[in-house]
């Protein structure tokens, strides 16, 4: 009995060596820089480096891109105030001011009357108000 079981003792170490030499081998082709997953994991390593790189540049020149809009966005804004600001300086000049309702009771007919022209100059504060 204790033969038998020194037999087995000895068959199950020569058993797990040969699987330890078995993953030893595959451990090393896997490691292996030039054929391996260890290239493979080197290269992809690499093109993350690079990919991180270009983000950052991409994210420099959004933000300058950004910036440059949001300034031509403000003059944009600025020249149309100004636009409207003169549209309506222009309407109020060139639209005389409505003449006054005709009275209820009739007008004689022997003195025809001159009518008269009203202008009002613009102040800024009735510019403020068209805005």
């Amino acid at each position: 009995m204790q033969m038998i079981a020194d037999i087995l003792m000895g068959l199950g170490a020569l058993g797990a060596s040969v699987y330890c030499m078995v993953l030893a081998r595959r451990l090393k082709r896997f490691n292996q820089l030039e054929s391996g997953m260890g290239g493979a994991i080197a290269v992809l390593s690499a093109q993350v480096d690079d990919m991180t790189k270009a983000l950052n540049r991409a994210q420099a020149t959004a933000a300058t891109s950004a910036e440059q809009l949001r300034s031509l966005t403000e003059r944009a804004e600025q020249s149309a105030q100004r636009l409207e600001l003169l549209m309506a300086m222009s309407q109020a000049a060139a639209t005389p001011t409505a003449a006054p309702a005709a009275p209820a009771a009739p007008l004689p007919e022997a003195e025809p009357q001159r009518q008269r022209v009203l202008r009002r100059r613009v102040r800024p504060s009735d510019l403020e108000a068209a805005e």
